[in-house]
């Protein structure tokens, strides 16, 4: 059997940086406010009048993992992806990707599991590369998340914590079994999907029930319950972690990065402690990025790897959860 690496990776985001004190002149909120809750500074938004959308900025990080990785759009085989705010209900972004990369008519798959959308996705393009069926898989997560929010003091917990950008990776065939992904750990809770969750617009909640809707009708804003997701997100964390660990006959002592969702400082940091990594073992960036969702680990683990934090031979482990429940974790010897 065939092991899949990562051979190419690039990120984009929109050159518009939103600072909390600018949220402040929208919303109730401060900078102190925000940075204790979250540990965010500043996030990406793309621009009023640019010409950025969740597909165009898969594009433009696509471009350089394709280049960095050596190949051209003709040696990709499949394109997987991750959002949560493709570009229309539908069809999913992955064809758009497929036509403004002027690629041969590959298959294109859209994975819908938001914060987990990066890893469902290595680990969909693992098992194809794995069985022999495709040789380059190119494995994109973006999201445009500010055309969406609620700016204002009403939806201020959860616009605080959002950016936009895209990151993208080439997954590609080798017949070194020691390197590449060791293996992938997927999980669902779906009864508590509503804990986290956009309902409108839906199938069942359509255009004609939005604009009948009462004032007070929230059902198109992003819902959130902090205290849950928080809860869940550190048990779950750990325990997938450990899975992915335990599955490879490694501990935390050979993790060399570790590479989680960028959803919360707080819950980065907890993870951090309960392993007991040094900061040299983990990255953060929600800093500068807020949570870029699906994008947020392709994101991270580019930039780590052009500041050279993750080298040759490194154990390399990323982890995520999110809305649906759903979370994940998968082992990398780079």
């Amino acid at each position: 059997m065939y092991s899949s690496r990562i051979t190419g990776m690039g990120f984009y985001v929109p050159d518009n940086i939103v600072t909390n004190d600018d949220l402040s002149k929208m919303m109730d909120t401060n900078d102190e406010w925000i940075q204790e809750r979250t540990g965010i500074q500043e996030r990406r938004w793309i621009k009023e009048g640019s010409d950025d959308t969740t597909s165009t900025m898969g594009v433009k990080a696509s471009k350089i993992a394709i280049e960095r990785a050596g190949l051209t759009k003709d040696d990709i085989d499949f394109i997987i992806f991750a959002t949560l705010s493709p570009d229309h209900f539908f069809p999913g972004s992955g064809v758009l990707i497929q036509d403004m990369l002027d690629m041969p008519n590959v298959g294109a798959l859209d994975v819908r599991n938001q914060c987990s959308g990066f890893v469902y996705s290595l680990s969909i393009a693992d098992q194809f590369i794995k069985t022999g069926m495709y040789k380059n898989i190119l494995v994109i997560g973006s999201e445009y998340h500010s055309g969406a929010l609620d700016k204002t003091t009403r939806g201020r917990n959860l616009a605080v914590l959002f950016g936009d950008g895209a990151g993208a990776a080439v997954l590609s065939r080798s017949e070194d079994n020691s390197r590449g992904i060791l293996s992938t750990h997927l999980h669902s809770q779906g009864e508590h999907a509503e804990v986290l969750t956009v309902k409108a617009p839906s199938i069942i909640h359509w255009i004609p029930a939005i604009l009948n809707a009462k004032e007070e009708d929230t059902s198109y804003h992003p819902f959130m319950d902090g205290q849950k997701v928080f809860k869940n997100a550190i048990v779950r964390f750990s325990e997938a972690i450990s899975e992915g660990l335990d599955a490879n006959n490694l501990t935390a002592e050979d993790i060399d990065m570790f590479i989680p969702h960028q959803a919360n400082l707080r819950i980065t940091q907890f993870v951090q402690r309960r392993f007991k990594l040094s900061d040299d073992q983990v990255y953060s960036n929600i800093q500068k990025y807020g949570n870029t969702t699906a994008a947020s680990i392709p994101i991270a683990m580019c930039e780590a790897w052009e500041q050279g934090k993750i080298k040759e031979g490194d154990l390399v482990v990323i982890a995520a959860f999110g809305s649906g429940f759903t979370w994940g974790s998968v082992v990398i010897r780079w």
